[in-house]
Parts: C-alpha cells; structure tokens; sequence
C-alpha cells in the first residue's frame, strides 16, 4: 500500500536540482513552441540560452538585467521566510526608482557639473526609502484592515506603473525630449560607475552585496532566525 509521509525537512538534493529541473522544462516548453510554430527548436534556444554568453557586451546586458531582478528577490526572499506574500516587488521598484529619479532631478541643474558620490549614495538611499515606504503601504493595510497582502501588493504594482506614466506625461516630461514619455536624462555625475565599453554598471555589484547580506541574516544571524521563527510561528514567537 502507497502511503504519503511529509518530510520533516526539505530534501537537500532538490533544493539543488529544482533550479536546474525548472531550467530544464522552460526549455522543454521552449522547444515545443517552436516546433509548433514550425521554427528550428535548437537554433530557437540557442538565442536564448548561448548567444547573450557568447560575448563580453552579452555578459554585460545579462548583468543590467539581473541587478533589479536580483535586488527584487533578495527583498522577496525575506519577505518569504517571513511567510508574508508580498508579490508586488515591481511596483515597489518602479516607485523607488521614481523617488530617486525626483531626487536627482531636484539637484541636477544640467550644466554637467554637479553629482558625486556622496549625492549617488543619497539617491539610492532615497530610492530605498520610497520602495520601503511603497511596502509599507501594504504592511499598513494588512495590519490596520486585514486586507489581504497577496492582492495589495499585487494591485499596487499597476497604481505604480501608472503613477510613472503620469509623472513622465507630466511634471517629470523632460522639457526637449518632443514629447517623448520620459524625464530629462541625468548629467554622468548622478550616474552609477560603468564597466569601460559596456553599459554593466556599480548596481550589478550592489545586488549580489545584496544578496550575500541576506544570506548572512538568514543563516547565520539571531535576526534571521527570529524572522524565520515568526513566520513559521507567529503565536509562538510573539510570546516568546
């Protein structure tokens, strides 16, 4: 007789193969719509899978991409051992970016000549302060009325992305860019450090600091564990 037993911890052999298994059947799927689409699978793939590595630019642009999808899942990942939902990590990104782009734009007089470091640091530490805020919107309407974090946060993600589009129509339209949707570029001044020849810029080193901190707290710091005990038990951890 065939009898489910639950595991008492999760097997440490797939927490290594299920990244590697999830890889596998993306391009599984991959390969079946592209012979349903009557395209060469493997030529389809290797667009996907080899060219972006084939060269130092494709590293670079691989880079660009995963430094905000890295920062968003360091950010869900705590929210996760946490056991809160909080699937809204892009709205929280485009409001962040929107507050450090305002901050910028305040002290950017488009001469070429103001910036820094220490006024690179101050945008980045106001773009996080305004996704935290974004956050906390949520956390504010799960404690105060009981509304579900899942779908706030999932909601807030499209008021996000059409209070930018607003600002970009608007207040944040950059005044010579022929009614382009867009605010005024930054002078190189208020712009993050670039790899020479590429457009890999300090964020990319920034998320993976980003990463390996979190790692740290949830592995090896009390915090972590506190925050692990209180989503896996709240009622317990509050009265301890």
């Amino acid at each position: 007789m065939l009898e489910l037993i639950p595991r008492a911890e999760p097997s440490r052999r797939m927490v290594w193969l299920s990244p590697l298994l999830a890889v596998a059947l993306t391009a599984l799927c991959g390969l079946c719509m592209f012979l349903a689409m009557g395209k060469p699978p493997l030529q389809g793939l290797a667009v996907f899978f080899i060219e972006p590595l084939a060269s130092r630019h494709g590293w670079a642009e691989v880079g660009v991409k995963m430094a905000p999808l890295l920062l968003c899942a360091v950010g869900l990942a705590l929210c996760f051992r946490a056991n809160i939902f909080n699937i809204g990590a892009e709205g929280q990104l485009v409001v962040g970016a929107i507050v450090a782009g305002a901050f910028i734009l305040q002290f950017d007089d488009g001469t070429g000549g103001g910036g820094g470091p220490l006024m690179v640091a101050l945008a980045l530490l106001a773009g996080a302060l305004g996704g935290a805020l974004w956050a906390g919107l949520v956390a504010w309407l799960r404690d105060r009325y009981h509304a579900n974090e899942i779908l706030v946060s999932l909601m807030l993600v499209y008021v996000a992305q059409l209070l930018l589009s607003y600002l970009v129509h608007g207040v944040m339209r950059d005044p010579d860019g022929f009614g382009f949707p867009q605010s005024r570029l930054f002078d190189d001044g208020f712009l993050l450090p670039v790899w020479p020849g590429t457009r890999l810029h300090l964020g990319f080193g920034l998320a993976l600091a980003a990463a390996l901190a979190a790692w740290l707290l949830l592995s090896r710091l009390f915090a972590g564990y506190r925050l692990t005990v209180g989503g896996l038990a709240p009622l317990a951890a509050r009265y301890a």
